[in-house]
């Protein structure tokens, strides 16, 4: 791996293992964003926690990176309607909307950071 794809994996890392940990930590807080469609919003709060950190573990290792790449990938689109719900109801939170909006940028830039630094390409 090179050094840039290695800092990746490194904020991929820190940004999933400190989101898995408030998970926990701030369980409330997290399970207020979850969209009121879905039910049980604090087990599934604490269920992607639980994804977060072992996505986390696993980017770590190198026979489980891609596949756990592959997880953390889909779980940041599991997660795109708490970002819209917060979008479409930002009188609820506590976080200005310029915020709000600019969230959806850097979700695009994460989803691109995870795949770029978790996927070693074969050489032929």
């Amino acid at each position: 791996m090179r050094k840039a794809q290695i800092a990746g994996l490194a904020f991929v890392f820190i940004w999933f293992f400190v989101g898995g940990i408030l998970h926990f930590v701030a369980t409330d807080t997290e399970a207020r964003i979850v969209p009121p469609y879905i039910p049980w919003p604090v087990a599934a709060v604490l269920v992607s926690g639980v994804f977060e950190l072992l996505g986390a573990a696993g980017i770590l290792i190198r026979r489980t990176r891609r596949a756990a790449g592959i997880g953390l990938f889909l779980l940041t689109l599991a997660v795109t309607p708490a970002h819209i719900y917060m979008l479409q109801r930002p009188e609820l939170f506590p976080v200005p909307l310029w915020a709000l909006w600019l969230r959806l940028p850097i979700q695009a830039a994460l989803l691109w950071l995870i795949v770029w630094s978790t996927w070693r390409l074969r050489r032929k």
